[in-house]
């Protein structure tokens, strides 16, 4: 969560606990920053370990987002860590058609609860998790998923093959549009006009207001729901809704959020990447390098086509969230070699010596382009092309996945235009 039109959680405020020593920096709006050059403008997002906020560049005349992290000494650290990292993405991408996210400045901010690292990066638009959200979880047309997939592999190439640097958390969230879905939530379509002066409110720039009227609101909207759901029952009407239009949407995309990324010579944590986007050798605790962030890729790929995660696992009676994604992924991929299965400092508490989960035994696996196919409908021919693409990228041994710069020359991802499919253009 970095830089989004709409980022964080649309369901919850950030804990407003967290405004104390040591936690986040209480913001109004037209607060300013850096000796008067940036002015806040509203509130973005908000992370476990920063708030994001839209802002006024008087020096530039353009709006930023503003990340300003907690103040506690552990959140300094991790902004110093991802400072350097963007840094580094920023000036080896000097023409910006990398696919990456930009920082454009940052500097130190002394307020009630601390002194507070701050990073000014540019605005972009929504997540692509929330572009799935705006199609209702039916899944995206295949030329719109090939441009996205296009940008996020140019962003992997990049920051694995020229800078030796791994995200180590790719997922939806952490991709974002360049430009709004809706236009009226870019300052720059709508032609907002600057906030240039403090907006006197609450303290916290309103956030305890902002959380009565959001939860207000949230009742509203489940009323209104148990209503019409009400109304379609009686009425024998079903409720599904079909997906939206997305033809005016610019699907060019960035990849955000570094907090977590490391070099490949210097691995930063054993258990990283989000729950449903993590590699099989990271479960297992087998090690890992630039693999990690292609299989994510490829479950990310997957959810765009689809509408729904490739895994979501769960705990059950008697086994593990861990052993449930690993059943998972052999129900789709095939069983986990011996060697794999075997090879992780954490093996044992899930296999048996024979490479066998211990406590789930009956897998029944369905192939990747049966189940595109049968479950979410897409053509035999495409069902099998995409396939064809992810499941390379999702072998169970990491040196065996392709890398960022063979996928993009895939035949998947290079249709021509006579096939009815236009080539995407990078980023500028």
């Amino acid at each position: 969560m970095s830089c989004s039109s709409s980022s964080g959680s649309e369901e919850e405020d950030e804990d407003l606990d967290c405004y104390r020593k040591g936690g986040y920096h209480a913001v109004r709006v037209g607060d300013t920053f850096s000796g008067g050059r940036y002015v806040a403008q509203r509130k973005l997002g908000w992370g476990q370990f920063s708030t994001v906020w839209l802002a006024y560049d008087t020096q530039t005349s353009k709006y930023v987002a503003l990340k300003i992290q907690k103040s506690a000494p552990e959140f300094a650290q991790s902004a110093l860590h991802e400072i350097q990292v963007l840094s580094t993405l920023t000036e080896n991408d000097p023409e910006n058609k990398k696919c990456v996210i930009r920082l454009l400045d940052h500097f130190k901010h002394t307020g009630p609860n601390g002194q507070h690292l701050c990073m000014v990066l540019e605005f972009l638009g929504d997540s692509i998790l929330q572009l799935i959200r705006y199609n209702r979880y039916k899944g995206l047309p295949l030329n719109k998923v090939r441009e996205i997939c296009k940008c996020i592999l140019t962003a992997l190439d990049y920051i694995h093959r020229e800078l030796n640097i791994l995200h180590t958390d790719l997922k939806p969230e952490n991709i974002l549009l360049i430009s709004t879905i809706n236009p009226s939530k870019d300052p720059i379509k709508s032609k907002t006009e600057p906030v240039l002066n403090k907006v006197e409110g609450n303290v916290n720039g309103g956030v305890a207001l902002n959380a009565i009227e959001k939860k207000l609101k949230q009742r509203a909207k489940r009323a209104v729901a148990r209503i019409s759901a009400r109304r379609i029952s009686m009425g024998g009407v079903k409720a599904e809704k079909a997906e939206r239009c997305v033809d005016g949407i610019d699907f060019r995309c960035k990849v955000v959020d570094f907090g977590n990324a490391c070099w490949a010579s210097a691995p930063m944590a054993e258990e990283i990447q989000t729950r449903q986007y993590r590699a099989p050798e990271v479960v297992l605790q087998s090690g890992y390098s630039f693999a990690v962030d292609m299989w994510s890729f490829a479950c990310t790929a997957f959810e765009l086509a689809t509408g729904e995660m490739m895994f979501a696992p769960k705990p059950g009676q008697g086994f593990s969230e861990d052993e449930d994604h690993l059943a998972l992924m052999m129900e789709l991929l095939g069983k986990i070699p011996r060697k794999i299965a075997v090879g992780g400092l954490r093996s044992k508490e899930y296999f048996d010596r024979y490479g066998d989960l211990k406590r789930i035994r009956r897998i029944k696996n369905t192939p990747l382009n049966r189940l595109l196919s049968d479950k979410f409908k897409l053509s035999v021919n495409d069902a099998r092309e995409f396939a064809d693409f992810l499941i390379p990228i999702l072998d169970f041994a990491p040196e065996n996945r392709p890398t960022a710069e063979q996928c993009l020359k895939h035949p998947w991802l290079n249709k021509t235009p006579e096939s009815g499919i236009d080539k995407v253009d990078g980023v500028g």
